[in-house]
């Protein structure tokens, strides 16, 4: 979500802040700011509304320097977008901080600075903190000090960044329940809420901890706990090249982003040629916790919790393990009772969604067996705190909306339901046949790519439209879920999915010729009831959009278009409908205009609750 980058250097650092900003612009936000400290040790600011480019011009117009500063990028909790309510926040004309994270005490903490005297600029949480730093500095605290008092206060979550100009070569951070990240150089350091804003300055980091304190100047790196003890955090060396993030010849990167999923897909994939191979894709710590797993949770929000039901399917199908999925923003708050012999699984592309972090962290003693985290971020909190991972190294996922993320998570989970069931005597044969499939994944990616003129043209249908409805049966209805987020996501058209089964439930009552039904319709033991429910929507006037085997015996008539998809095997039909729906989705949003790659309100990475 937000986004934070800080420098303390032996060289001016305004344009490595900008740089780091347009490199978390893919996050989602809605204004921008940035502090400096100059040379007379005054303290410069310029926050913009709206994109990075506002804050640019600023810069460009009024342009000022140093070698110390702050800057970030504000998604809107307390207070609506505004030049007011954007970060940096500022005290007694002498500090400036940023914040990622939302203050639950906030309140209370206003009206006691308030009532001592603090007047309040904007109606922001952030702003409070700002208010509480200067207060204990004001009573001699050193800035390190003020810090250490002033999170003590806080109730909520927070990735914190503070500058004064008392302390002109320092800057102060602190992190609990949001990602913080140190970059270290030569002569310089950094701050950022995020790796990859630093990446063009460093590749050595360090990864903070829950709860850690840190002091950066431009010679040295100092971490301590919440209670002022000095502790040591390792520095890792990023090994894998700098991602470019050059569009080349796509219009966007969700585009882009689609058509790189077969390359994905291989590099999830890498050696996975045997059972042995993928079961070690888990680690080396793997097999003695698959060997106890009689039961899996799966825990994710977004499209990472639709990961996870179409892994439900295949773990219980395939692998006859028991399989739970859940919203984790649900179960972490649920009393719950959980089965012997339960493996907690949880799925997030960043490894920093603050609900799944939280029902992992929430686990109680004994509860599970094992945690396994799948996710496309090494080094991330997930990644750091679980027991066993696996890694999809789909690469940078710039547009918000998620497509080579998800795909690669569908084929961790295939590839966990395999591990699993080979433990459950699944035949060798249908391990070897799994095993083929997989292999052969992105040749039929590569086909339903082929297909992206004809899904175009196809999309053209839903520009006058509002509403829509997805369908699906079996494995293939978390598939319609993830269609009808990805079409809501970036095209705003209201869209709603549901088994095919549970039209006449209630959802029917909706069709009518201006509700397009999408419907997700693999050659599988269910073809001929689905057939039999887009008949119902048919003859209410609905017009349908059928997503077919080519084998399913399907064909384009009156109010019904039919695309043709590849013939595949059967459990590679939920991945390879999913890029089906990915076009489609992309198509409608470019008719009707919307920002494909950075849609309203929404953030690539959620890290508040």
């Amino acid at each position: 979500m937000c986004g934070i980058v800080a420098a303390a250097a032996r060289r001016e650092v305004s344009e490595i802040l900008l740089e780091g900003l347009r490199r978390l612009e893919y996050r989602g936000y809605d204004s921008a700011g940035m502090a400096l400290i100059n040379e007379q040790r005054g303290l410069q600011i310029h926050k913009r509304n709206g994109k990075v480019k506002e804050l640019e011009a600023a810069q460009l117009q009024e342009p000022f320097y140093g070698s110390t500063g702050i800057a970030h990028t504000r998604w809107a909790t307390h207070g609506k977008p505004s030049q007011e309510n954007a970060h940096p926040h500022t005290s007694g004309q002498r500090l400036a901080l940023v914040h990622n994270g939302i203050i639950e005490n906030h309140a209370a903490l206003r009206k006691e600075l308030i009532d001592v005297g603090y007047e309040m600029a904007s109606v922001t949480d952030t702003e409070v903190i700002a208010h509480l730093l200067h207060q204990h500095l004001q009573a001699g605290a050193s800035l390190m000090q003020a810090m250490q008092k002033t999170v003590a206060r806080l109730e909520g979550a927070y990735a914190l960044a503070a500058i004064d100009v008392e302390y002109p070569d320092t800057v102060v951070g602190a992190r609990k329940g949001s990602p913080l990240v140190v970059g270290v150089g030569i002569g310089e350091n950094f701050l950022a809420s995020d790796q990859m804003a630093l990446r063009q300055v460093t590749d050595r980091f360090i990864y903070l901890e829950e709860g850690d304190l840190v002091e950066i100047t431009p010679g040295a790196v100092q971490v301590c706990t919440l209670e002022g003890e000095s502790v040591e955090r390792p520095t890792k060396r990023i090994q894998e090249a700098l991602e470019t993030s050059e569009l080349g010849d796509f219009d966007h990167y969700m585009m882009k982003e689609i058509f790189e999923q077969p390359v994905a897909l291989e590099a999830t994939l890498a050696g996975a040629t045997t059972v042995q191979d993928v079961e070690d894709s888990f680690g080396n710590a793997a097999a003695g916790v698959f060997d106890r797993v009689t039961n899996v949770q799966i825990v994710a929000c977004g499209t990472s919790y639709h990961a996870g039901m179409v892994a439900r399917y295949w773990l219980e199908e395939i692998a006859g393990i028991s399989c739970e999925v859940e919203v984790a923003s649900e179960f972490r708050y649920r009393k719950r009772v959980q089965h012997e012999g339960t493996l907690l699984v949880a799925i997030s592309q960043s490894g920093e969604t603050a609900d799944t972090l939280a029902a992992l962290r929430n686990a109680t003693e004994g509860e599970f067996i094992g945690s396994l985290v799948v996710a496309n971020v090494d080094n991330s909190s997930l990644v750091r705190e679980c027991d066993l991972v696996f890694l999809t190294r789909a690469g940078a996922e710039i547009g918000v909306a998620s497509t080579k993320a998800f795909t690669t998570q569908l084929v961790a989970m295939l590839m966990l339901t395999l591990a699993l069931g080979r433990r459950r005597n699944m035949a060798e044969a249908r391990q070897l046949e799994i095993i083929q499939a997989l292999q052969d994944l992105p040749h039929y990616v590569r086909q339903t790519l082929e297909l992206n003129s004809a899904i175009q043209t196809l999309s053209e249908a839903f520009i006058p439209k509002r509403h829509a409805l997805f369908l699906g049966r079996g494995i293939q209805y978390p598939i319609a879920m993830e269609g009808a987020l990805k079409l809501k996501e970036i095209s705003y058209i209201h869209a709603e999915a549901y088994p095919a089964g549970e039209l006449k439930h209630g959802p029917l009552a909706l069709v009518d010729d201006d509700m397009p039904v999408v419907a997700v319709a693999p050659n599988d033991e269910l073809l001929e009831k689905l057939k039999s429910n887009l008949e119902e929507v048919r003859s209410r006037g609905g017009e349908l959009f059928v997503f077919a085997d080519r084998e399913a015996g399907f064909a384009t008539e009156d109010r019904v278009t039919v695309l043709p998809m590849p013939h595949c095997p059967e459990v590679l039909k939920p991945i390879v409908y999913t890029v089906a729906l990915q076009l489609l989705s992309y198509h409608v949003a470019l008719q009707k205009g919307t920002d494909v790659d950075k849609p309203r309100n929404l953030a690539k990475s959620v890290t508040v609750e």
